[in-house]
């Protein structure tokens, strides 16, 4: 990787030799490497033993979870909040792994779209909820500082799974919720 930053390096015009890139191949390679730390990761490896039988069969949210990823198309970041509603049947994850998953996935190359079901997905897999919610809110670095140059937009999706799909009533409750 060092080797391919050295060539990007040359391609833009610039001296690698030169005293502030001479280590920049080293300090990109280490950078890339944690932006997509993702890869490394899996669901049953993050999750472990923290999903615990609860007779909770209300809504169970956790909003506002920050997250950073890399545009697959462009290889420049987008970063935004996540926010993950469930309705238990029987199974409750442990708080911190919400956003252990969301951290996992969102630190390969991506999509909005594909990142916010596959978050949800998850969800669903692991536990069996009667229902999952996810909304990812976003801004895109390849909208904003090149391209159209949107400044100000913001990039929303949501997976609604389960009755969080199929009730109108569940979806809106969730929605209002995360809105608070």
């Amino acid at each position: 990787m060092k080797k391919a930053i050295r060539e990007i390096l040359l391609k833009i015009g610039e001296d690698p030799d030169r005293e502030g890139l001479r280590e920049t191949p080293a300090r990109a390679a280490k950078s890339f490497e944690f932006l997509t730390k993702g890869y490394r990761e899996n669901e049953k490896d993050i999750i472990k033993n923290a999903i615990f039988t609860e007779a909770c069969d209300d809504m169970v949210i956790l909003k506002d979870i920050e997250f950073y990823s890399m545009c697959e198309h462009h290889l420049l970041p987008f970063f935004g909040k996540c926010s993950i509603g469930y309705i238990p049947k029987g199974k409750i994850f442990g708080v911190s792994k919400l956003a252990r998953i969301v951290e996992m996935y969102s630190r390969r190359l991506q999509l909005q779209e594909r990142l916010t079901k596959q978050i949800a997905q998850t969800i669903c897999d692991t536990i069996q909820p009667e229902g999952v919610g996810v909304v990812m809110q976003a801004q895109h670095l390849c909208m904003v500082m090149r391209g159209v140059e949107k400044q100000h937009s913001e990039m929303v999706t949501s997976a609604m799974l389960g009755s969080f799909r199929k009730e109108i009533a569940t979806r809106n409750e969730f929605l209002n919720l995360i809105k608070m």
